[in-house]
């Protein structure tokens, strides 16, 4: 414990999973001046490839503040945009930047799952409060959960849990997963092959490859020769396109459904074009929702930003509603730790992608869309999982 304006550094980082002890440790804290504006970090990509989606995040999150007329707990917010690249390298420096020279009172970030542990052990480290609005890696909220850190996104497991589980009910038996063989890969694989199991049904090959390579050819041979109704995968960005085209090229699209976590497609049919056609996918948003929320939240961020929203959007716009219940029940007093943490740990977002809740361990409980693709856009088709709580596994904040 210490100053919230002492540095961390890289070595307190690596000791992160060892260190569960200091869940919840919180530093003494200053008083809150009367009438200073409230410092927010947003710790997003601003450049590099996930640029856009740092955008969508932070124009969401921005958007929801301008709705509240730039107030959350009686206090005016001051937004402090930091580009942390999508480097780990930096992740520390940057953090330390935000909470130290900038002064945060908040942390929202990011979309690297790498990037995101050095916010975690702020987090954790000094009380200060955390919303992630991306990064999908489970030890966030299992075993390095704590009463600071909140989710307004998904774990890797919940989506490709849906999928599998919906498989399942539409009769598959037997499925095999291809994915790089990386931490989001390996938590994704094991959602799909719980969700199949739930369903009675089997994953019966894992076929992987290192990140980031793409020579998926020999992966693909292996496929026909496997005795599988379905193939389920995790890929995203680039990898995604290059995937999804050369599954359909290689001839296996009409003769073994190709389904995934809702990555495979999310932000890349433009680019798979016809080779995504009716390929299904899960997530805990889609295209074509049909709620009041939804329909007023696009044609919000489209007026603001011209440009559709997307999950990342949704997941940035939470991430402020989330931050500001708990700052209204505290009247901005961020030192108020346990108030804050019990407000928010309560809450009940009405969000784009349907109202959610909080897990014991601060995860969203929320539903899980089946998704076709269709004409350039993820439809959504069915309820894959109904209120999916990711299973904490480890977290004794509970």
């Amino acid at each position: 414990m210490g100053d919230r304006a002492m540095p961390f550094t890289r070595r307190g980082l690596a000791g992160l999973a060892a260190g569960a002890a200091l869940a919840g440790a919180g530093p003494a804290r200053p008083a809150v001046a009367q009438g200073a504006p409230l410092k927010v970090g947003l710790m997003l990509p601003f450049s590099g490839t996930f640029a856009s989606l740092g955008e969508n995040i932070a124009a969401a999150f921005e958007m929801h503040l301008q709705e509240r007329g730039g107030r959350m707990g009686g206090r005016a917010v001051q937004i402090v945009r930091l580009d942390d690249e999508s480097n780990p390298a930096n992740a520390v420096q940057n953090v330390n930047r935000l909470v130290g020279r900038e002064r945060a009172e908040v942390l929202v970030g990011t979309v690297h799952s790498g990037v995101v542990m050095a916010m975690v052990q702020a987090s954790r480290e000094r009380g200060i409060p955390l919303i992630i609005p991306n990064a999908g890696n489970a030890s966030a909220t299992r075993e390095l959960c704590a009463p600071s850190i909140f989710r307004t996104s998904f774990t890797n497991w919940q989506p490709a849990y849906g999928m599998g589980l919906a498989l399942a009910k539409q009769g598959v038996k037997r499925a095999a997963w291809v994915t790089w063989d990386y931490a989001a890969g390996n938590e994704a694989t094991e959602g799909f092959r719980d969700g199949l199991r739930t369903g009675g049904a089997e994953l019966v090959r894992e076929l992987k490859l290192p990140f980031p390579e793409t020579n998926f050819q020999p992966l693909l041979a292996q496929i026909p020769g496997l005795n599988v109704e379905a193939v389920g995968a995790f890929f995203a960005g680039g990898g995604a396109v290059q995937f999804v085209r050369e599954y359909a090229a290689a001839g296996l699209k009409d003769r073994i459904p190709l389904c995934g976590s809702g990555f495979l497609t999310e932000g890349a049919l433009g680019e798979q074009g016809a080779a995504a056609e009716g390929v299904r996918s899960a997530l805990h948003y889609g295209d074509g929702l049909d709620n009041a929320k939804n329909a007023a939240f696009r044609t919000a961020f489209r007026g603001r930003t011209n440009r559709e929203a997307d999950v990342y959007a949704v997941q940035g716009y939470d991430a402020a509603q989330l931050i500001a219940i708990g700052l209204d029940a505290v009247k901005g007093d961020v030192g108020a730790e346990r108030e804050l943490s019990r407000a928010m740990k309560g809450a009940r977002i009405d969000s784009p992608r349907g109202a959610f809740t909080l897990s014991p361990s601060h995860n969203p409980v929320q539903n899980i869309y089946l998704r076709e693709a269709r004409g350039g856009q993820n439809r959504v088709v069915g309820v894959a999982a109904e209120a999916l709580a990711d299973p904490g596994t480890g977290c004794r904040m509970a």
